[in-house]
C-alpha cells in the first residue's frame, strides 16, 4: 500500500530548524556539522591522539572539541607557564588538518587546596591572568572557548549559575580584550536549559557567542526507540525560547551539541544507529556543530567509535557512510512522517538529495516509491537499489529522492514534527494503560516494555514498576519551557496482593527537580483511586529526557497498578 502523509496545519511553537538559515556567524564556528569530543586520557597530549586521531581524519571527522587547555596543565604554579605538551598536541592536530578548540576549565590546587574542582570565584584576578595568558599564546590557532565542561558539573556543592555566571564574564573580557574575534561559548550539562537562564540573569547575558548542550539523556530515549523523537528535535527550538526571553541580542547564536554519544552496553549497533538519527536530526534543527563522545574507548566508558584496542565498531563505519553521502555541512530540506509515524529527514547531500530515515519498532508497514531508489545501510556501507522499504529501528539513507517525496518533504520544513497529534491548544493530554495503551499528548519513557508489562484488573491498567514507565513526557507542543501551572492527576490502586504502596511526583521546575506536595500513600486495592497534584511552576524542558516521575523510593512500595495520568492546564 502505498503511503499517505497527512499534511501538518501547525502554526505555532517548535518548527525544525532550516540549516540555511541559521546566522551567518555559524559558519565560522567550526568545520561542519561533524566533530568529536575526547576524554581525558585519549586528550593529553600528541601521543594520546596519535593512537587514533589518524582514523578519524581518515573518515572526514575534521573538529576537535578542544586541545588539552586546563588551567592546572598550562599553570602548575602561580606564574608558571608550561607551554610544551599543549604546543606539541596543537602541531600534531595541524599537521593532520584538524581544527580544534578549547576549554577554560578546571581550578588549581594553589588556588584553592581545600576545595579541588569548584569554580574559581575566589580568585577571579588569577582567573583572568590564567585566561589571558592561555588565549595569548594560542590566538590564531584557537578560536572557540567554551567556559568549563558542562556545569553545574565540577562545581562547589554550594555554588550556583550565578558563580558561573562570574566566570564567564571574567573569562570573556579577558580573552577578548586579547583577541576579539575568538568566540566565547556558554556551557551546561544535558540540557539543563534551567541553568543556563539562571546564569544569563544573574549576569552571562551578552558575554557569549555560541552554546553548547551535552544532551546524552534525551539520545537515550532514540537509542532505546521510545518514540521521543520529538522532543530531540525540540531542544534548539527551545534553546532559542529561552534566548529570546531572557537574551534576545543572542537568540540566533550558534547551538553546539560538544558532547553527546551512545554506551556501547547498549548494542553495538544500537550505538551506530543512536549515532546516525542524532546527526539527522540535530541538522535538521539547525546544530552548528555535533562533537560525538568519542572517537576511541578511554576512561569512560565503553563509547567509541573505536574499541580500546583501536578497532572500528559499526559506529564509526555509520559515521563515514553519513559524512560521504551528506557532506560536511548538508543543508536541511524538510521532514516527512511515513504512515503518520515513521521519522525521515531530507538534505541535499554531498551528490544528491539524501533521506535519513528510519521506523518504530514492531510494524509490518511498507513504503512504496514511485521509481527505484537506492538505499544504503549506513552500518554496513551495502547498497541495494529498490522501490519500496520497511521502515525499522534501524536507520537507511536513501539517495537521489523522487521529487513527490522532495516535494512533500519541503512543505514540512519549518512545521512542527507530530507526536501523536497537535497539541498546541489542547487544554489537557493523557496516558491511559490498558491491553493497549492510549498517549493522547503524554507519553512515558518505558517505549515497548509497556506494552509488555503485567496487565491487571481486566487489562484496564498497567504495573507501576516498568523501567521507564514511571517517568513522564508531554508534547512540546503542549508545554515546554514556559512555567504555567498544572494539575497532575494518577489513577492508581494497589496489586492484588494488597501490599504497601505509594509515591511522589517530582517535576522539573524553574529552579530543578521539585516534589509536588507531599507522599501519597495508596489506601487499598478495592478501588481505584485519583490523586491530584497541582503545580505552580512547571518548567519543562526534559533535563534528563522527561519532564515528571512517579518515585517510590525504589522497589518498596511501587506495588502498584497505573490506570491513566492526566496533565490539564489551569488558568492562572
Amino acid at each position: 500500500m502505498r503511503f499517505f502523509l497527512m499534511v501538518l496545519h501547525c502554526l505555532f511553537l517548535f518548527g525544525i530548524g532550516h540549516a540555511d538559515e541559521t546566522p551567518a556567524q555559524e559558519g565560522s564556528l567550526t568545520t561542519g556539522l561533524f566533530g568529536i569530543s575526547p576524554c581525558h586520557i585519549n586528550n593529553r597530549s600528541a601521543g594520546d591522539d596519535a593512537r587514533w586521531v589518524p582514523r578519524m581524519e581518515a573518515i572526514g571527522l575534521h573538529y576537535y572539541r578542544a586541545a588539552a587547555t586546563g588551567w592546572s596543565l598550562v599553570e602548575p604554579s602561580p606564574g608558571q607557564w608550561s607551554w610544551t605538551a599543549l604546543d606539541a598536541q596543537m602541531a600534531y592536530l595541524e599537521e593532520h588538518g584538524i581544527v580544534f578548540g578549547g576549554m577554560f576549565n578546571g581550578n588549581v590546587g594553589w588556588n584553592d587546596k581545600d576545595q579541588p574542582g569548584t569554580l574559581p570565584v575566589n580568585n577571579l584576578g588569577a582567573w583572568t591572568t590564567h585566561v589571558t595568558a592561555l588565549v595569548r599564546h594560542t590566538k590564531g590557532r584557537i578560536r572557540n572557548w567554551e567556559v568549563w565542561n558542562e556545569p553545574p558539573n565540577g562545581t562547589g556543592r554550594d555554588q550556583t549559575a550565578a558563580d558561573y555566571a562570574k566566570i564567564v564574564v571574567s573569562a570573556h573580557d579577558a580573552a577578548k580584550s586579547v583577541d576579539p574575534g575568538c568566540l566565547i561559548g556558554l556551557a551546561a550539562k544535558s540540557v539543563h536549559i534551567n541553568y543556563l537562564e539562571q546564569a544569563i540573569r544573574a549576569g552571562a547575558g551578552n558575554h557569549f557567542d555560541y552554546l553548547t548542550l551535552h544532551p546524552y539523556e534525551v539520545l537515550n530515549g532514540i537509542a532505546d526507540n521510545a518514540g521521543t523523537e520529538a522532543v530531540f528535535l525540540n531542544i534548539v527550538p527551545m534553546v532559542r525560547r529561552m534566548l529570546r526571553a531572557q537574551n534576545p541580542e543572542r537568540a540566533e547564536i550558534p547551538i553546539v551539541f560538544s558532547e553527546i554519544g551512545c554506551d556501547l552496553r547498549r548494542g553495538a549497533d544500537t550505538q551506530a544507529h543512536a549515532l546516525v538519527k542524532a546527526y539527522a536530526m540535530g541538522a535538521a534543527q539547525g546544530v552548528a556543530s555535533i562533537q560525538w563522545f568519542e572517537g576511541r574507548d578511554g576512561d569512560s566508558g565503553p563509547m567509541g567509535l573505536l574499541d580500546a584496542n583501536g578497532q572500528p565498531r559499526p559506529a564509526y563505519t555509520a559515521m563515514a557512510q553519513m559524512i560521504k553521502h551528506l557532506g560536511q555541512r548538508p543543508v536541511f530540506l524538510g521532514w516527512l512522517q511515513f504512515q503518520d509515524k515513521h521519522p525521515a529527514f531530507l538534505f541535499q547531500g554531498a551528490e544528491t538529495t539524501v533521506l535519513v530515515a528510519w521506523g518504530q519498532p514492531n510494524t509490518s508497514d511498507e513504503v512504496i516509491f514511485d521509481r527505484e531508489v537506492e538505499i544504503v545501510d549506513p552500518l554496513t556501507e551495502a547498497a541495494v537499489k529498490a522501490d519500496r522499504f520497511r521502515p525499522a529501528p534501524a536507520p537507511v539513507l536513501i539517495l537521489g529522492v523522487p521529487d513527490r517525496l522532495r516535494n512533500l518533504a519541503v512543505a514540512n520544513r519549518g512545521k512542527p514534527y507530530r507526536w501523536g497529534g497537535d497539541f498546541a491548544k489542547a487544554g489537557s493530554v493523557s496516558l491511559t494503560m490498558g491491553a493497549e495503551r492510549v498517549e493522547n499528548g503524554l507519553h512515558t519513557l518505558a517505549g515497548d516494555s509497556l506494552a509488555q508489562a503485567v496487565v491487571a484488573y481486566g487489562g484496564s491498567a498497567r504495573a507501576g514498576n516498568v523501567p521507564g514507565g514511571n517517568l513522564f513526557i508531554v508534547d512540546p507542543g503542549f508545554l515546554c519551557y514556559d512555567p504555567a501551572p498544572i494539575e497532575v492527576a494518577v489513577t492508581v490502586r494497589r496489586n492484588e496482593a494488597n501490599e504497601n504502596a505509594g509515591f511522589k511526583l517530582v517535576y522539573e521546575s524553574t529552579s530543578g527537580f521539585k516534589t509536588a506536595g507531599g507522599w501519597f500513600t495508596i489506601p487499598d486495592n478495592q478501588q481505584w483511586h485519583t490523586q491530584r497534584f497541582r503545580i505552580d511552576d512547571p518548567q519543562f524542558v526534559n533535563y534528563w529526557g522527561y519532564n515528571f516521575a512517579l518515585e517510590s523510593d525504589g522497589d518498596r512500595y511501587n506495588h502498584y497498578f497505573v490506570k491513566s495520568v492526566t496533565v490539564t492546564k489551569l488558568r492562572p
